[in-house]
C-alpha cells in the first residue's frame, strides 16, 4: 500500500473502520459533485471560485477513492500506472499530435 493510502487507512481505523462499499461510493460521488461545483466556479461558469478550494475538493475526492481502494486492498498507484499504459496504447491516435 502506498504512503498516502496507509495514512488514510490509519485515520479511518482510528475513527472506527471503513463504511460499507455503497456508503463509500455515495461519499465518493458526493465529493465528485463538490469538485464539479468548485471547478465551475473557478472557470467562471458559476460564480467565483479559488484554486485553494479546488485543491481541497480534489483532496476530498482522492481521500474517498483511497477508502474504496483500501477496502478492496487495491494499490492506487499500481491501478493508475495500469491505466496510464492502457490509455497510452488505446488512445494513442486520439490526441492531435499523434494522428
Amino acid at each position: 500500500m502506498n504512503e498516502l493510502q496507509r495514512r488514510v487507512d490509519e485515520l479511518v481505523t482510528e475513527f472506527g473502520g471503513y463504511w460499507e462499499p455503497f456508503q463509500m461510493l455515495a461519499a465518493f460521488v458526493e465529493e465528485v459533485g463538490e469538485l464539479a461545483d468548485e471547478l465551475l466556479k473557478v472557470e467562471g461558469v458559476k460564480g467565483a471560485g479559488d484554486l485553494g478550494k479546488l485543491e481541497e475538493e480534489l483532496g476530498d475526492v482522492m481521500f474517498a477513492l483511497a477508502c474504496i481502494a483500501n477496502y478492496y486492498k487495491i494499490d492506487l498507484l499500481d491501478a493508475l500506472g495500469k491505466s496510464v499504459e492502457k490509455y497510452r496504447e488505446r488512445d494513442r491516435r486520439r490526441w492531435p499530435g499523434n494522428r
